[in-house]
């Protein structure tokens, strides 16, 4: 009896042992994984498919064209930043996500009809996995331009006397995304990321809207002067 209480004495002791061996293991298995991880220096890219549209083609969207469909789904100019607040019911206030980041706005608010802000949460969403299929870093879009109210577009116009008198901006319906600038998403889990070459972000921002323009989602229009892309949410 005592001989079969001492047996089985050791194999619970035996047990226990080994879940604490194995316990053990799994946390030095891990430590040393973390320590690789973080010392194999940057995640590189590895681009795949990567070629630039012909902006000064598939992005000629007229401004006419644009106005109209801005006029007719848009909302009517508003005079400055409280008037569009109080509009609740028919703006959304644009701010940073994980896809895009809001510039310093100069001449324009951040507000956009839910349509258009629909469309620039699916652009962003397009575009991050778009990335991740060539092969490329993870960067965030950055938004130039939004709703400009009647109060910038004094502003602007006391510099330059045609400027904004017919843009769609003033309709809510319309934002400007940059095809050189961008937000480099810093690190995954520790581990910095590359640097993504400006060509190829743009290069894949510019095969997310011509897809989405192909389709009949937005109008675009390539400024270069202004290095950004102008959309028009067209429903």
């Amino acid at each position: 009896m005592k001989l079969k209480r001492k047996t089985k004495f050791w194999l619970v002791v035996s047990a226990i042992l080994a879940l604490i061996l194995g316990l053990i293991v799994t946390w030095t298995v891990h430590k040393v994984q973390v320590w690789r991880w973080h010392h194999a220096g940057p995640i590189e890219n590895h681009p795949v498919r990567i070629w630039d549209v012909d902006f000064a083609r598939e992005f000629n969207d007229l401004n006419e064209v644009q106005l109209a469909v801005a006029q007719a789904i848009g909302v009517p100019p508003v005079e400055d930043r409280d008037a569009a607040e109080r509009m609740v019911r028919r703006l959304v206030e644009i701010r940073d996500t994980d896809l895009y980041s809001v510039d310093e706005l100069t001449h324009s608010i951040p507000f956009l009809i839910p349509s258009a802000a629909e469309l620039l949460e699916r652009i962003g969403l397009n575009f991050r996995d778009s990335l991740a299929s060539k092969g490329l870093n993870p960067n965030k879009l950055v938004v130039t331009s939004i709703l400009r109210t009647e109060e910038d577009v004094r502003k602007l116009r006391q510099g330059n006397l045609n400027a904004a008198e017919n843009s769609t901006h003033r309709y809510g319906t319309t934002f400007d995304l940059s095809y050189w600038h961008y937000v480099k998403v810093p690190e995954l889990r520790g581990r910095a990321y590359a640097d993504v070459p400006p060509e190829y972000l743009r290069a894949t921002l510019s095969q997310v809207l011509r897809d989405l323009h192909d389709e009949g989602a937005c109008y675009v229009k390539y400024e270069k002067m202004q290095t950004c892309f102008h959309i028009t949410v067209r429903k």
